[in-house]
């Protein structure tokens, strides 16, 4: 079944059936994202304004909104003709006046008699000692007041969008909506007491006070459910497509693990132990694995990661370690060699850079089963990369992956296992909506002999003691960052540009002391800077935020990070994890130009108090919101009309597991609870899912 339900045409029509919506307007709705009568169901009004009766203006405090029968007085046209129009009206209890600008004299006369009743609403004002209401929003006879709803609901508009044309469009949508099967779990919708679908529809645009608007609202429960749901199916879709693909069973004899375990100088932490564990179990079960490691900077993934190759290497086969850039790769690469030189595994590095012979060479081995583990940038994937037997594909730093890209990764070997990783904390309902398809691993724990890393606060007034704070640990042998925040003098911002302050550290701690690191720079020149730096022939590395992932040198204790106000909270916690990694204390100083926003000084606040970068994740997520905390666009997590993932964290959990337990009984949705499922998919406009069960 891949065509739309009929039920559901009238929502899919074009906008342009709907009345009052022409072709201007149809275009002008499309500013608001609204291109189907469905799309105007999903806006729901954000606010609304009480007009309930009044007896009186003075009931109000300005700038509320006052709905009151009125006496009409007298009519004070401008002196000229840019002065406003006035009209004196008296309610029971004082006089005040309406406001009209530009305004048509004919018109007023007609529609405010002196002498007569009518009834106004709008915003009332203080002028000049004077309440006023300037273009009331509603004047009728008292015979016609009924008109005027109790709580109106407030949309959000556009350039061509009026208010009065989306409440008539909504009207006319929801005369067109049918009562649709039931795709909630009975059980579930009884217990949240939520209404039927079409019920909670009309509720949604009918609010009857300010509690009808709020996420915590029963009907915009139930729709911000209905969005999840749909996406949690989706997901699971693809994850029983990837499962389904022909698994292989990868069983680890525990030979090679066993001596990397014997070479380390400290157990693994608790939850290093159960992620790999849970990996194993999944490489042994037979089907794909797609899993998602997730634990802070400094938690102990790679030797996850490396434990996981040797699972696939015990078992016959091959494993491959991807990473975002070329520093990376390296750095993993020096990571594993010695964990590799204790299995005696082969490990090898590929990346752009490998020409020619060199490279043959490499290729030659891979296809031949001589190189057992591969590490490199995604030139790992390039079509003439061939491999013996390939079982695992562990891919570092994953948010520049979507689902399309996980499926596309598993495709390569004929049927390997992902094992994703990734050091950015991710709040709970965020990591739901973008790795829902994939069953997750945390590392929560730090390793044994990790210090707390001391984080202060310094105004950039007091640079001076700061550069004498690193003379004196540079006397110790101690080594520093210090992160820049932009390369390149701009006259728009007045930020010490990284070049700037280079030279100065340099005339102030001595030339040969003090590395450079920026964006611009040639890759060749970036990675010696690095490689000086991790050798310790420079002492402090000025860089702009490309350390920000992965850079691991353990006798940099030092952390200075300029203008840290301008850093967003995840991102500041990335930075500060580069230190604290070998046995010295560790400090962070955070430089900032006072005076602070009040999100500025929160956001420093928060990394003084914790180093729990969960916690920071979720203080982040409420502070910036979903969209700006992942950027959405490129992320593959979809913007949700009604559900609120910086709220609903505990809705996008429950919706995964029933999403995911509906198919487990019902794979191919047939039942009648699949058949609506379906229905919604539609509703959603998640067709790809419903290519996913029409394929499978």
């Amino acid at each position: 079944m891949s065509t739309r339900p009929e039920i559901l045409f009238p929502l899919f029509a074009d906008l342009e059936t709907l009345g009052g919506v022409g072709p201007k307007s149809a275009k002008a709705f499309e500013a608001l994202g609204i291109t189907a009568p469905r799309d105007v169901l999903f806006s729901l009004p954000y606010s609304g304004v009480d007009r309930q009766f009044r007896a009186s203006a003075q009931e109000v405090q300005p700038p509320d909104t006052v709905t009151v029968e009125v006496e009409v007085g007298r009519h004070m046209p401008g002196r000229t003709r840019t002065a406003p129009y006035r009209v004196e009206v008296t309610d029971a209890l004082i006089t005040f006046q309406l406001v009209f600008f530009h305004a048509n004299e004919a018109w007023l006369k007609r529609h405010l008699p002196t002498g007569q009743r009518r009834v106004v609403s709008g915003k009332v004002e203080m002028f000049d000692n004077v309440l006023q209401i300037a273009h009331p929003d509603y004047i009728l006879t008292p015979a016609e007041a009924d008109h005027i709803p109790e709580y109106e609901p407030v949309y959000h508009l556009t350039a061509g969008i009026t208010g009065k044309l989306m409440v008539k469009a909504v009207g006319e949508v929801l005369r067109r909506i049918n009562p649709l099967a039931e795709w909630i779990d009975p059980a579930l919708k009884e217990r949240e007491h939520w209404p039927d679908w079409h019920d909670a529809v009309r509720a949604g645009h009918a609010p009857q006070g300010p509690d009808d608007l709020v996420y915590t609202n029963p009907v915009r429960r139930r729709l911000a459910y209905d969005e999840f749901f749909a996406h949690q199916l989706t997901l699971a879709l693809a994850r029983a497509q990837v499962r389904r693909g022909k698994g292989r069973v990868s069983q680890g004899s525990g030979v090679l693990q066993d001596k990397v375990l014997a070479s380390l100088p400290y157990a693994p932490t608790g939850a290093q132990a159960r992620a790999i564990e849970e990996i194993a179990a999944d490489m042994a079960s037979g089907l794909r694995m797609n899993r998602l490691l997730q634990g802070d900077v400094g938690a102990g993934k790679t030797l996850v990661a490396f434990m996981a190759l040797l699972v696939a290497v015990e078992a016959g086969g091959q494993g491959v370690m991807m990473a975002p850039t070329e520093i990376l790769a390296r750095q993993h690469l020096d990571g594993l060699r010695p964990l590799a030189e204790a299995a005696g595994v082969v490990v090898e590095l590929l990346t752009g850079r490998d020409k020619g012979g060199e490279r043959r060479a490499k290729l030659a081995a891979l296809a031949a089963g001589d190189i057992h583990i591969l590490v490199g940038t995604h030139a790992v994937f390039q079509k003439d990369v061939e491999y013996h037997d390939l079982r695992l594909a562990v891919v570092d730093e994953q948010h520049r992956f979507g689902v399309a890209q996980r499926m596309e990764l598993g495709a390569k070997g004929t049927a390997s296992d992902v094992l994703v990783m990734t050091a950015t904390p991710i709040p709970r309902s965020l990591a739901l909506a973008q790795y829902g398809d994939m069953d997750v691993s945390v590392l929560d724990e730090k390793p044994p002999g990790r210090k707390p890393i001391q984080t202060a606060t310094v105004p950039t007034a007091r640079v001076d003691e700061v550069v004498a704070r690193l003379r004196r640990a540079m006397d110790e042998g101690r080594q520093a960052y210090w992160v820049c925040p932009l390369v390149e003098e701009s006259e728009v911002v007045d930020m010490v540009a990284a070049e700037e302050r280079f030279k100065h550290l340099r005339a102030a701690l001595g030339e040969g002391a003090v590395g450079l690191v920026h964006g611009q720079m040639p890759p060749g020149e970036k990675d010696a800077a690095m490689a000086a730096f991790q050798r310790g022939e420079t002492k402090v590395l000025v860089a702009t935020t490309v350390i920000e992932v992965g850079v691991d040198v353990p006798n940099a204790s030092i952390m200075v990070i300029e203008r840290a106000e301008h850093f967003g909270l995840a991102q500041l916690h990335q930075l500060r994890g580069r230190v604290g990694r070998g046995t010295a204390a560790s400090t962070c100083l955070l430089m900032y130009q006072p005076p602070l926003t009040e999100g500025g000084e929160r956001r420093l606040g928060i990394l003084r108090e914790t180093e729990d970068g969960f916690r920071i994740a979720e203080e982040d997520l409420e502070m910036r919101g979903a969209g700006d905390l992942i950027g959405v666009a490129q992320s593959g997590v979809p913007r949700f009309q009604i559900g609120d993932l910086e709220h609903q964290a505990g809705l996008m959990a429950v919706a995964q597991k029933d999403a995911r337990l509906l198919l487990q009984e019902d794979p191919r949705l047939e039942t009648p609870r699949g058949a609506a499922a379906r229905v919604l998919l539609w509703l959603m406009r998640r067709d790809e899912a419903i290519r996913l069960i029409s394929v499978g």
